[in-house]
């Protein structure tokens, strides 16, 4: 039989990215691989993704970490969810949780029947039926699983973290499973004459790294993908057309709360994300609206704490590239697109594609239809997950400035209006295939953002006043006890996490 194995892996580019590639590849394919990753200390990382979804918490498990000490390690606080301020009007404020809303109640998902309840005049606020809603504005946390027998199930969380301290953390457990660190920058890639695919990188110095599999964590200049295979890039500007940020770390202040923060401004909005000692903030914003400088001083005129950093620039264009995977190299991370962070899926893009990698980890024979498979899976993600950002902008009712009126009125994708289409009849939604956000999830920004349906589910409608009522009450009353019962957040993460210095 052919010895038809990949040997070596190059990965190009350090970060989040790149060492969380080299981490989980020397952690699960084992047997002989090489890993070789390069980087150069001279070229920075963005690192502005310091918010997460519940899959990281896959990656611990993966790595075999003690969340606490993943935590304490990387100055990590929980994460219940995103507030979102301002976004339907001025004033307005939602969460974004990441637990159930509710229980079902027989056929009916719980929002059918808070339709109902609405539609008899008897409806509180949604999130007075979250778990996570409730316990975040109580700024309270706990790891729970489930709610006794009540039926009702415990907190869904994430984490914020500090993105340098996480690169850190898992170049070392890369390096101690056998992945190999090269200091050095690109100067010139080989490619085969006749495949057209990677053969080598060549480096300052006449340094030449070969390998059989390449994987672009290049950031945004893509030097794999984009420029020595050169995918073209699929441009989503005019659908999310913030593209610009301003970055700045600030003091922390009390209470520490367990969840980010949202705040839409008059061309884009803000982001807030508590680390156990500062305050992560920036500014997303689309420059054609707003000047660098006003972009700026709205950023700096809305901390909570003291400026820390000085305020740094970031220049994007939303989209991704026509292929993820091509020919033998993948590119994760920036490299592959970009999503701005207002739903935190950064990270969770480079984990879910490096899962789909190990999924179809290759031969030297580089299969296409393997190829096919996970592009096709990868855009689906991409483009699932560019619907639920858009939903944020569209769904609005402001028109206090250029930016909110162009949000507000321009075309949608297809996707998308058939799900407001459907959800605006009778308040249904059907989730697709394996698609990031759940059913909740897009119940909480659709209610949240004043999308509500003309009427409700036909089932719902038999529902009588009194049996609502006392649904929903026994329920609210359940979680509020449960909540009672909890550490607020600074408790918990003093007993269990507290941050470590830096290793």
């Amino acid at each position: 039989m052919t010895d038809n194995r990949i040997r070596k892996v190059v990965i190009l580019g350090g970060g989040t990215a790149g060492w969380m590639t080299a981490a989980l590849l020397s952690k699960v394919v084992s047997g002989g691989l090489e890993i070789e990753l390069v980087e150069s200390e001279q070229i920075g990382t963005v690192g502005v993704g310091e918010a997460t979804i519940p899959q990281i918490r896959y990656l611990c498990d993966a790595l075999r970490i003690p969340e606490a000490d993943f935590l304490a390690e990387v100055n990590g606080t929980y994460k219940l969810g995103i507030e979102f301020v301002n976004w339907a009007r001025a004033g307005d404020r939602y969460i974004h949780t990441f637990g159930d809303v509710g229980r079902r109640l027989g056929v009916l998902d719980f929002h059918h029947v808070w339709v109902r309840a609405r539609e008899l005049g008897i409806a509180a606020d949604l999130g007075d039926y979250s778990f996570n809603a409730l316990a975040a504005h109580a700024n309270r946390f706990a790891p729970v699983e489930k709610l006794g027998e009540t039926g009702l199930l415990g907190i869904g969380y994430a984490f914020h973290f500090d993105a340098t301290r996480v690169a850190g953390l898992l170049r070392r457990i890369s390096e101690k499973q056998g992945a190999r660190r090269t200091e050095g920058r690109v100067e010139r890639v080989e490619l085969n004459p006749e495949t057209g695919f990677i053969e080598a990188l060549r480096l300052d110095g006449d340094r030449r790294v070969s390998g059989d599999l390449f994987i672009d964590c290049s950031g945004f200049r893509s030097v794999l993908l984009g420029e020595a295979l050169g995918v073209d890039y699929v441009d989503w500007s005019h659908w999310l057309p913030a593209d610009s940020a301003i970055a700045v770390q600030c003091e922390g202040v009390e209470p520490l709360l367990p969840y980010t923060r949202a705040t839409a401004h008059s061309a884009g909005w803000q982001w807030r994300i508590p680390l156990q000692n500062r305050i992560g903030n920036g500014h997303v914003y689309s420059s054609p609206y707003m000047s660098d400088d006003e972009a700026r001083n709205i950023l700096l005129s809305n901390l909570d704490g003291r400026a820390v950093t000085e305020p740094r620039q970031l220049r994007f264009t939303t989209g991704k590239r026509k292929s993820f995977w091509h020919k033998n190299c993948v590119g994760l991370g920036l490299a592959s697109g970009f999503m701005e962070p207002l739903e935190s899926t950064s990270i969770h893009l480079v984990q879910a594609g490096l899962g789909r990698l190990i999924d179809l980890f290759p031969t030297r024979d580089f299969h296409q239809v393997d190829i096919d498979v996970y592009n096709q899976r990868t855009h689906f993600e991409f483009d699932s997950i560019r619907d639920f950002l858009i939903l944020h902008y569209h769904a609005t009712e402001r028109d206090d400035s250029p930016f909110w009126d162009y949000c507000r009125t321009m075309e949608i994708p297809d996707s998308l209006q058939h799900k407001l289409d459907l959800w605006r009849s009778q308040g249904r939604f059907f989730r697709n295939d394996d698609e990031l956000f759940t059913i909740p999830s897009w119940v909480q920004v659709l209610i949240g953002q004043r999308v509500l349906p003309s009427d409700c589910h036909g089932v719902a409608k038999l529902l009588g006043k009194p049996d609502v009522e006392d649904y929903l009450s026994r329920i609210n009353g359940f979680l509020k006890k449960a909540v009672a019962q909890m550490p607020t957040h600074r408790e918990f993460i003093d007993r269990s996490c507290r941050m470590r210095e830096a290793g």
